[in-house]
């Protein structure tokens, strides 16, 4: 096996497992996907360490729970002193190239004010520099690389490099037709008018959706976000093959299919939402129904649903078939996209030796149990992602591997594959063997939850745990006397919850002792020691 291979790493936004034709879904069309997974290794039970993009994205460049990483939630930048696996491909001579969205660093430039600290006006706070467990946070560089209001202000703006160990940097900023960054100054480049092209104010006429969040966008399929991250992975890889002798490690990031719900040309209508199918939760009624949905339909009923923001809120059937429909559309222009970019890399001589591999940051509830988006509710269909792996050193095709694995194991097993060691504190299993047909080593994942603002009647900074096997998944809240316990083989919906249910007294206690010990397995083992001690 090559350990010199590229590789290209293609990761979507806010995509679910089954909502590819690869993994079951009978109407979206993903025909390049698909192709990956026939050629390759499709793994049908890989989980997200958390379901939210910040901090999953930082386990995924740093094999590292949430917790220890310290992205804990959105808004809180990834350490530029943190270790990632890009940093080591560098090290070792790879050529690290990141086109399209990043993420690591905050992208809204609102000031947090729901669920901080309030100081208490009778204590003397410490000075600036100390109001932090680590005084040199302040220190490490610059933490607003990625916020609207710096690509804004500095019109010559460049992130300082390497950038979280990528020495070549085109960022897509951002989501639908509201993306910036580099992309923003190539689209400039051009339009005579960007801004009359985006946003809902200057849509397209022919819009008759009722879906939250969704408008039919002026931009043209040609100059949509898709299209600039596509042309310019295939430049770098031109780049690359016109005489550079160094491997490449080459992040293909796409800002769709995540809301708003904005596919270009013909995409927007290429999906009709009459003939989409809701899920099967989304009638069925959970048994009994966990306050957290009681409060999110008590919201919908009354009218008092937050449609415009990043939470999940419930919906009604016409609003679930149309989000699907248009997120299809966004899912087919990608795929579409990755279809150009393979032909390329293949014309280029590239195919022979280079890894690709796909996934996505996490779901979106997607009409399950009539919820749109994500949010702290640990359903299937918001943890469990879609991971490819197709290797020119692979000597079995189609290969379909039904072990538990996860984000937190993609660094071990990329560095694994260029034949490098991770760092310590590295968490996380090599998936090599597995990507060959052999089982995966995870017995039980944990699924880590902080929410800064609290919602679904629960108070700021609550957090939630799950544990997931193969079978179960039992979860519990940070000040809740209650949690979830589903059966996913009776149960694959997760409409029955066994919390309560006294023939299953034996088994919560079973998975709750799991849960404390994977949790005490998962504590940090950095920084090693220096010295014997006394």
């Amino acid at each position: 096996m090559d350990k010199r291979v590229n590789f290209l790493f293609i990761i979507t936004d806010q995509q679910r497992a089954d909502h590819l034709g690869c993994y079951g879904n009978p109407v979206v069309q993903t025909p390049n996907i698909d192709g990956l997974a026939k050629s390759g290794t499709r793994f049908d039970r890989f989980y997200v360490a958390t379901p939210i993009c910040m901090p999953n994205r930082a386990t995924l460049m740093t094999g590292r729970m949430p917790s220890l990483h310290g992205s804990r939630h959105n808004g809180i930048p990834l350490s530029l002193t943190a270790t990632t696996f890009v940093d080591i491909m560098r090290a070792a001579g790879y050529d690290t190239g990141l086109i399209g969205k990043c993420h690591l660093q905050s992208i809204n430039d609102a000031v947090p004010k729901i669920g901080m600290p309030e100081p208490d006006s009778d204590l003397i706070l410490p000075p600036e520099h100390l109001r932090e467990a680590d005084k040199t946070w302040r220190l490490h560089g610059r933490y607003d690389q990625e916020l609207p209001s710096t690509w804004r202000d500095e019109p010559d703006f460049e992130p300082t490099l390497p950038y979280y160990g990528f020495d070549h940097v085109e960022l897509a900023i951002g989501h639908g037709d509201q993306t910036f960054a580099h992309y923003e100054r190539w689209l400039k480049a051009r339009h005579p008018d960007p801004a009359s092209l985006r946003g809902a104010q200057n849509q397209l006429p022919g819009n008759d959706y009722i879906a939250p969040q969704a408008w039919r966008t002026r931009i043209p399929e040609e100059l949509y976000s898709t299209s600039y991250v596509a042309e310019r992975t295939i430049a770098f890889l031109e780049q690359h093959a016109s005489g550079d002798s160094n491997p490449f490690f080459l992040q293909c990031s796409f800002p769709d299919p995540h809301h708003p719900f904005t596919p270009p040309g013909k995409y927007w209508d290429m999906y009709d939402p009459r003939s989409i199918s809701l899920p099967p939760s989304f009638h069925s009624g959970e048994r009994p129904i966990p306050s957290q949905l009681h409060e999110l339909y008590d919201e919908r009923a009354l009218n008092k649903a937050n449609k415009d923001g990043q939470r999940t809120f419930a919906v009604n059937e016409r609003e679930a078939r149309e989000a699907i429909a248009l997120t299809y559309g966004m899912i087919t222009m990608i795929d579409d996209a990755i279809g150009r970019i393979l032909s390329r890399l293949k014309s280029l001589g590239l195919g022979s030796n280079t890894v690709i591999i796909f996934t996505t940051d996490h779901g979106d509830f997607m009409g399950d149990h009539q919820l749109l988006l994500k949010g702290a509710l640990h359903y299937r269909g918001l943890i469990r992602v879609p991971f490819i792996w197709q290797d020119p050193s692979l000597k079995q095709a189609r290969l379909i591997n039904s072990g538990l694995c996860g984000t937190l194991d993609l660094a071990r097993t990329i560095l694994e594959r260029a034949g490098l060691a991770g760092h310590n504190g590295m968490q996380g299993q090599s998936l090599l063997p597995a990507v060959e047909g052999k089982t995966t080593d995870h017995d039980s994942l944990i699924i880590e939850e902080h929410q800064r603002r609290g919602y679904m009647g629960f108070k700021n900074n609550f957090r939630a745990r799950s544990l997931i096997t193969a079978d179960y998944r039992l979860t519990l809240y940070e000040g809740a006397d209650w949690g979830e316990l589903y059966d996913f083989c009776n149960d694959p919906h997760e409409l029955n919850n066994l919390w309560d249910d006294p023939k299953s007294k034996n088994l919560r206690a079973e998975l709750t002792e799991k849960l404390a010990r994977k949790m005490m397995e998962l504590t940090d083992l950095s920084p090693l020691a220096t010295h014997h001690g006394p």
